[in-house]
């Protein structure tokens, strides 16, 4: 009888190729980012440093001639490249300079609250991680102290930023280690410097369903209190730390999304417009609103700044992508943000390496795909900013 249909141990079966592809992904990393397994930042063009100092390039050239911040690596050519550190004491040498305060530093001043942005939406395949690692990636880049949170069990986002859960989270480390019912760890025991200067991590793995399985018999037992605030609590901790919190939910409606609800001051939803992941959108809000009833009658503050739609994996050339766009432009109006985050090989490419447009080199794809890429994203990002500006009450 042919082995191939021998009856299986499924048990035995599952744990060992869950072994197998852990030892490859371990061995891609530690080929992919040498010798110590550990990602780095890519260096920036003064062009592109420039973009996000906001100012001109020949204004950074003469600060450099000057003596003035940080020295650059020199090319062969004659090319200024400057690190993300470099681009983060560039900032505050001209905030000290600047017309008004925030002209460079664009955090918060006394009064602003923290931001904390849910992603979420239950439909795999919405764009959610990857959205989630651009928005973080790119507010820190752009001056704001960030905090991104994992709180995906597959933990996507954790891997884009260059922690693998199975190697390098054997005993936690996860946000479960803050807001279990036994004997919660500070949270700040769990975050975690990225490669990105202004940009933390508190990464996910597979333990975060214990809070999903724990919550029951906690709420049964008359233990767990107002469950639904302990993400909230547990960044009270940390809450000056930060001007802005990226929360990357997970693909249900649990005990996790929900109390990554309760927390979050503004929220994202993932849309693909096609009409499939519409309809699952339909009843992803109305869930949502139903248990955002019964958190509210508990008690809870559920009233939020703001909540968006984002357009993901948009293809302008589809037909029928185009009119699902439409639909849902007419029915909701302002609530779907301007920018679509596009359809794009360079940003599937790059989550390859586990590696975000941001940090790869521009010369690794062709210039337009590249161009147009980075152009969505940054659109879609220096939109979700403008909320967080507008909510601090800046134009």
């Amino acid at each position: 009888m042919d082995s191939n249909f021998l009856p299986d141990d499924l048990n035995a079966v599952i744990r060992q190729h869950s072994e197998w592809l852990a030892t490859q992904l371990h061995a891609q990393r530690e080929s992919l980012f040498p010798p110590d397994a550990a990602k780095q930042m890519r260096r920036f063009t003064s062009g592109e440093a420039a973009a996000l100092l906001g100012v001109n390039d020949s204004y950074l050239r003469k600060l450099h001639l000057d003596g003035k911040g940080p020295s650059p690596e020199m090319t062969k050519a004659n090319r200024r490249l400057y690190s993300a550190a470099d681009i983060q004491s560039l900032r505050v040498l001209l905030e000290k300079n600047a017309r008004k305060p925030g002209d460079y530093l664009p955090g918060r001043r006394d009064g602003d609250h923290l931001q904390v942005i849910g992603v979420m939406n239950f439909k795999g395949g919405s764009g959610k991680t990857t959205t989630s690692a651009h928005l973080a990636q790119r507010l820190a880049l752009t001056g704001y102290r960030v905090l991104g949170i994992d709180l995906d069990p597959q933990a996507s986002f954790t891997a884009l930023h260059g922690v693998q859960p199975e190697y390098d989270l054997p005993d936690g480390g996860t946000l479960y280690d803050a807001i279990r019912y036994v004997d919660p760890a500070p949270i700040a025991s769990v975050i975690r410097k990225t490669y990105i200067p202004n940009l933390d991590l508190i990464p996910g793995n597979l333990e975060l369903m214990e809070f999903e399985h724990e919550t029951p018999r906690a709420l049964s037992q008359g233990n767990a209190g107002l469950f639904f605030f302990r993400v909230k609590e547990a960044l009270a901790q940390v809450d000056d730390e930060y001007d802005v919190v990226v929360i990357d939910c997970p693909p249900q409606l649990g005990f996790l999304t929900m109390s990554a609800l309760s927390a979050s001051t503004g929220v994202l939803v993932t849309i693909h417009p096609e009409m499939l992941d519409v309809m699952s959108m339909s009843q992803f809000l109305r869930m949502t609103a139903d248990l955002m009833d019964v958190i509210a009658q508990s008690g809870a503050d559920m009233s939020h700044d703001w909540m968006r739609y984002l357009l993901t994996r948009y293809e302008p050339t589809d037909a029928p992508q185009n009119r699902v766009v439409a639909f849902l432009r007419t029915m909701y109006g302002d609530k779907v943000l301007n920018a679509p985050m596009l359809k794009s090989t360079a940003i599937s490419d790059a989550g390859l390496t586990k590696q975000t447009l941001y940090e790869v080199e521009r010369s690794a794809f062709t210039r337009t795909t590249y161009d147009r890429a980075m152009e969505s994203l940054n659109a879609v990002n220096d939109e979700i900013a403008g909320l967080i500006r507008q909510t601090w009450g800046r134009p």
